[in-house]
């Protein structure tokens, strides 16, 4: 008899990847993104440079530090000895959204520098999210005793953000028509932004990204490959846009 090893299509790969939420797992998911430009991706490849990435994180952190060192260390490291940063020569390039790219150049925009950040922020043991704030990816990360507290950080920089500084950025925001009138307070539509963001919403997010820069170049068959992606991704979404 004989056998036929079927490797299955990058969207299959991508739908078995985000079927669920239980265990959802984002740095692959937003690997996987980049499969439609880079057929030939190993994505196992991605995961292994994380890892190796990881390790030397892990080596720095060799002593008991609380969360408080361990956050400055892993900024130290991400922005300053790997020396990730924001792409503002080329914001707008795809590539920024793709993680092989992003690793090979340490350069990104906020919310793929975000996803990197977070898995490393996790391995060592921190307590870390993403923030879907209006316009600009977040990460937040919440300290305990002695230094209880919540700290805001931009990915594309690593700069800690103040109440003040938020407020600064919502300036320019409408409070969006179906927010409770109880949200019309700064400070309970700051609370309202600053929300986690799950897996798959930042998923979405990086695919509307992407979604924007294709329709903005005109490029119908990569704007169809993330449609379809969205498809799958949020399939309640397309059902709802059903004449």
């Amino acid at each position: 008899m004989d056998f036929k090893l079927e490797i299955p299509t990058a969207l299959a790969y991508f739908r078995s990847l985000v079927h669920s939420d239980a265990g959802f797992p984002l740095l692959e998911a937003a690997a996987s993104l980049a499969q439609d430009d880079y057929p030939e991706l190993d994505i196992q490849q991605v995961l292994g440079d994380m890892d190796q990435v990881q390790s030397r994180l892990k080596r720095r952190l060799a002593r008991e530090v609380d969360d408080l060192e361990k956050l400055r260390v892993l900024n130290r490291f991400f922005y300053g000895d790997l020396g990730f940063s924001g792409n503002v020569n080329d914001y707008y390039d795809p590539d920024n959204s793709f993680l092989n790219v992003v690793l090979r150049t340490r350069r990104g925009i906020p919310i793929s520098l975000a996803v990197l950040w977070l898995e490393l922020a996790a391995a060592v043991g921190l307590r870390a999210q993403g923030v879907g704030f209006p316009g600009h990816f977040l990460v937040k990360v919440q300290l305990p005793e002695p230094h209880q507290g919540q700290v805001i950080l931009d990915p594309f920089t690593g700069e800690s953000l103040s109440r003040e500084d938020l407020l600064e950025r919502m300036q320019p925001l409408r409070t969006p028509a179906g927010l409770p009138r109880s949200l019309a307070a700064p400070d309970d539509l700051l609370m309202h932004y600053l929300r986690a963001a799950t897996p798959r919403e930042i998923i979405a997010r990086m695919l509307r990204n992407l979604q924007e820069i294709y329709r903005a170049q005109g490029d119908v068959p990569r704007l169809k490959a993330v449609q379809d992606r969205l498809d799958i991704l949020l399939p309640e979404a397309g059902e709802l846009s059903q004449p």
